[in-house]
């Protein structure tokens, strides 16, 4: 009985400290681990792309698209219609006319040596229609090289726009920080489409163009709580910046975990009804490129961009010395009041100095002061 109550009271417990941002989890520390993993996934996706390639839609790689009236058909039978005629590999959408309620089929596949005229009988016979019901149309490649190009120049601007507003916003490292987590994002998302085998069609284009929007957003909230906590960090001394960093993501890190399961919930709705209930493939194909973006997204904003960040900053001669101040168990110099902004330029605080037993900042022998650690916050009730 007891041992039931302990438990519910640390799960309780934890979720308390979680929405008050009190939480201790060491993120920085372990970006060995961070980085291995997903190094791993990002090297398994680019052999499976240098091997298998991806799955380009017929809208990239040209084909044959066949409308017909769905009549007594269902997406499994004119899949079962075209295999059995040699095109197992063929894409079937249901679509429904909004203005008269009729249901059509459209289907798509790759140019083979497939007699229009025979898959047109396979498909007329399956909906139980006359075969001159079932309309053909040849698709080239050429919109999708379009839809390529102006996505390549919407992310090359994209990408620039981000990165200048990182950088006047805050600083050129944390912008170097955004866009290692974004082509973090990238990679995973294109090596799980080349693993899976799905198509790649314009709908997938644009929600990976939409899963970048996300991924910069996450990890903004995250830097904006580390730069406000680096303002004080050259008045606490007794942390390093990536004890600075830990701190800050573990602050944000419920505002993180709510904001990604809010928007990860109704993707996954999205695609269990889209493809097992309704059987629309295209809304599988949109549905998992968002699904896998905002949850890498999610994962590089807490496991990338902020250790990267950490790294870049602890090169800096700044916190290098304080934390060999930290690693060598001396203890910072730091000012209270008044005498703050001497010690961190410097200067000369007035006539007693700026360690002067008159100012209250060292002890009379001209030790460094023992700094006495923050009174934890009070818990919300």
């Amino acid at each position: 009985m007891s041992d039931t109550g302990a438990s519910t009271e640390g799960r309780s417990g934890l979720f308390r400290r979680l929405y008050d941002g009190e939480t201790t989890f060491r993120f920085v520390p372990r970006w060995r681990l961070w980085f291995a993993i997903s190094g791993t996934v990002i090297v398994i996706g680019l052999v499976s792309l240098g091997w298998r390639g991806l799955n380009l839609g017929i809208e990239f790689e040209g084909g044959t698209q066949w409308d017909l009236p769905a009549g007594d058909a269902s997406v499994a039978d004119a899949r079962e219609a075209l295999a059995s005629i040699g095109l197992p590999e063929a894409t079937v959408v249901r679509l429904r006319d909004q203005q008269n309620g009729t249901e059509r089929l459209r289907i798509q596949a790759e140019s083979s040596e497939v007699e229009e005229s025979e898959a047109r009988q396979a498909l007329a016979e399956a909906a139980g229609i006359e075969s001159n019901e079932v309309s053909v149309q040849q698709v080239g490649p050429s919109w999708g090289e379009q839809v390529s190009n102006s996505a390549e120049k919407a992310l090359f601007f994209f990408l620039i726009a981000i990165a200048l507003y990182i950088t006047l916003r805050f600083e050129w490292k944390m912008a170097v920080a955004t866009m290692v987590a974004l082509f973090h994002d990238l990679l995973v998302t294109i090596g799980v489409y080349s693993l899976s085998g799905l198509p790649v069609t314009p709908a997938t284009v644009v929600a990976i163009l939409t899963i970048l929007g996300f991924s910069i957003y996450d990890g903004i909230v995250v830097f904006d709580k580390v730069d406000e906590n680096a303002q004080r960090l050259s008045l606490s001394g007794t942390r390093t910046y990536s004890d600075m960093v830990d701190e800050s993501m573990n602050e944000v890190l419920m505002r993180t975990l709510n904001t990604s399961i809010t928007a990860l919930l109704p993707i996954l709705s999205l695609l269990l009804v889209g493809t097992f209930l309704l059987g629309a493939t295209t809304l599988r194909e949109f549905g998992l490129a968002l699904f896998i973006g905002l949850a890498s997204g999610a994962y590089s904003s807490i496991f990338v961009a902020s250790p990267t960040l950490a790294l870049l900053k602890e090169r800096e001669p700044r916190y290098t010395s304080l934390r060999d101040r930290i690693a060598s168990g001396r203890s910072p110099l730091v000012a209270t009041g008044g005498g703050a902004a001497a010690l961190a330029t410097g200067a000369d605080a007035g006539p007693a100095g700026p360690l002067s037993p008159e100012r209250g900042t060292a002890p009379g022998d001209g030790r460094p002061p023992i700094i006495e650690p923050r009174a934890r916050r009070q818990r919300r009730r």
